[in-house]
């Protein structure tokens, strides 16, 4: 992936606004990959950058930067939140791969948000699970996502080691069939990278893309000298001509859900979604009503426990969001 575009552009104001790719973003700044292929540093009109990375927008060269017109319509959008504020970070999405590993210890809270995030945005999940050489610690893990296996989640196995021979006590040995087997997934779509550190997302975006971390660089490096910091989530083609691509997010985002009412939580997790029909009252919060088809569904094991324990922390922070 080249480097901004860092030859003059001296273009009058009248110039005619172009069709862009944001492929990169930090702050205010983006990198805009134009028709052409080239790559330039474009700010947004106004005070607030409304642009995102995987958007279409229609922008108009000055000199050798640009200016963000306009945000074409989206498909779908994602939030991040931290302590302070909640506010969009990808659009246009076909997947979000959540990759976890045997070895950190995953987080099932963290896991449950990006989930319930994917489903309200309408972009299908794909869970991928790496380090399945890791025998014991991956058994482990394995049985940790049965709940979301059997509530039809797909699960991938997955191993970015070198190749070694497959163990027989291993329920998903490594094999190069597993790593075709998300190639495939991935083919002809747009799909958002997310994992937290340490479970190989680095390994897998450069041996999916070669050269990424290199392509990172030159971006950095492209942004003026310095004069902006790097960009926090990056746009690489693996095949522009099947549309496949990947979209990297430092870190394990922490979804923001805060435009989700609480009362529209329970249709987006599957397990809770299957009972919640059964409850006596219309409008259950499915967490101290008589006649409650979810909680009987706990209590009978039919919805895993620790599930139904984020459910309802969820459902306390969603609340105390609205006020």
């Amino acid at each position: 992936m080249p480097a901004p575009n860092k030859s003059p552009r001296t273009v009058t104001a009248s110039a005619p606004l172009q069709e862009g790719l944001v492929i990169a973003g930090h702050g205010r700044h983006c990198v805009v990959q134009a028709a052409d292929g080239a790559q330039v540093l474009c700010h947004p009109r106004g005070k607030k950058n409304q642009a995102v990375v995987g958007d279409r927008v229609r922008w108009q060269p000055s000199q050798d930067e640009g200016v963000i017109e306009t945000v074409l319509p989206r498909r779908n959008l994602l939030y991040r939140q931290d302590e302070l504020r909640t506010k969009s970070f990808a659009a246009n999405l076909d997947q979000v791969l959540i990759l976890i590993a045997a070895q950190p210890e995953f987080s099932e809270h963290q896991l449950a948000r990006a989930l319930i995030a994917a489903q309200a945005a309408g972009i299908a999940p794909l869970i991928a699970l790496n380090k399945s050489d890791l025998t014991q610690p991956f058994e482990r893990a394995w049985a940790r996502l049965a709940p979301y296996r059997r509530m039809g989640q797909d699960v991938l196995p997955l191993s970015l080691a070198p190749a070694s021979a497959p163990s027989a006590s291993d329920p998903a040995p490594p094999t190069p069939s597993a790593t075709a087997a998300l190639k495939q997934r991935l083919h002809g779509k747009v799909t958002l990278v997310l994992g937290p550190s340490g479970t190989g997302k680095s390994t897998l975006i450069n041996r999916l893309v070669p050269g990424a971390l290199a392509a990172t660089s030159e971006i950095s490096e492209g942004l003026h000298s310095g004069r902006h910091t790097t960009t926090s989530t990056r746009w690489y083609w693996i095949e522009r001509a099947s549309a496949t691509a990947l979209i990297d997010s430092p870190g394990f985002q922490e979804f923001g859900l805060h435009h989700i009412a609480p009362m529209e939580l329970a249709p987006l997790m599957p397990d809770i979604a299957a009972h919640r029909g059964e409850c006596r009252f219309y409008n259950c919060t499915h967490l101290h009503e008589p006649g409650c088809a979810v909680r009987a569904a706990v209590e009978a094991g039919q919805i895993n426990a620790s599930r139904y324990r984020i459910y309802g922390e969820l459902f306390e922070e969603l609340s105390a969001a609205k006020y």
